[in-house]
């Protein structure tokens, strides 16, 4: 099981560094098992654990990011977008007065 510590526990100060790059602490508890999963992985690309670790959670969270960002659609579904796009069709009457609501709204 693995968890990531919140900041319940208190942090020691640091002292600013300077000419290196600022960097944060991040600590987790996780069982031997990934420990070992870890090191064998971090061996084989010949990197250090930490490092490791830093690259794959890099790459998971701008995975997640772009996920939850990036709105991908079929071919099928994009032609049909850019034909939306393209030639959208008639507005509706209530659109039509919605649009004269705003813009009765807009020149109070």
């Amino acid at each position: 099981m693995s968890s990531v510590a919140t900041g319940s526990r208190p942090t020691p100060p640091v002292a600013p560094r300077t000419g290196a790059r600022a960097t944060a602490r991040l600590e987790a508890r996780i069982s031997p098992e990934l420990q070992t999963l870890l090191r064998h992985a971090a061996e084989l690309q010949g990197r250090s654990v930490t490092d490791f670790v830093v690259a794959a959670v890099q790459d998971a969270a701008q995975r997640a990011i772009e996920q939850a960002t990036v709105l991908q659609l079929s071919l099928a579904d994009q032609e049909c977008f850019a034909q939306a796009l393209l030639s959208p069709p008639p507005p509706t009457p209530a659109l039509e007065r919605a649009v004269q609501r705003r813009r009765a709204l807009l020149q109070e």
